[in-house]
């Protein structure tokens, strides 16, 4: 195994939470894998292939990055890119339940990776994507809530 990790997600679109937790991890790891899950049983807002452009535009300062788009099992990609570490990032308690639940089912069907959570920092605890994406579809300012150089790309989006 390398020191490296995936931390996995929708990123429609990404948000400064997202982007705390990328730059800490890349902090922790040699190379972080910021995993866009292709769900075919959901309609993203944003194709994934914006969505990587997104992430690459907001991670330039960050030189340890991959992005990358899978789909089937989490734990099936962790292994394909040598890593047995996932990121998952926490913005209340209420996230929680859910993380804790899928991450004990991954270690049942994986038991050689391990998942870490990771709390966001309290002033993007509340920041969500689906919030961002209701506040553009309504026309509101949410250019608080998500990095500069990708605001006009989901006000684009949202014309």
């Amino acid at each position: 195994m390398n020191n490296s990790c995936v931390y996995p997600g929708s990123f429609d679109p990404i948000t400064y939470g997202h982007l705390d937790i990328i730059t800490r991890s890349a902090k922790i790891f040699d190379k972080v894998y910021v995993a866009i899950l292709n769900n075919t049983q959901k309609k993203g807002a944003f194709p994934t292939e914006k969505r990587v452009e997104m992430i690459q535009k907001s991670c330039k300062h960050l030189d340890n990055i991959v992005i990358e788009v899978f789909d089937g099992l989490l734990v099936d990609y962790v292994r394909k890119v040598k890593s047995n570490v996932i990121i998952r990032g926490l913005r209340a308690v209420s996230d929680f339940e859910a993380e804790f639940q899928m991450s004990h089912i991954n270690l049942q069907i994986a038991p050689d990776i391990e998942t870490l959570f990771l709390s966001t920092l309290p002033k993007y605890s509340y920041i969500s994507s689906s919030m961002v994406r209701e506040l553009a579809y309504f026309k509101g300012d949410f250019s608080y809530f998500v990095p500069e150089c990708i605001v006009e790309d989901i006000k684009q989006q949202y014309k």
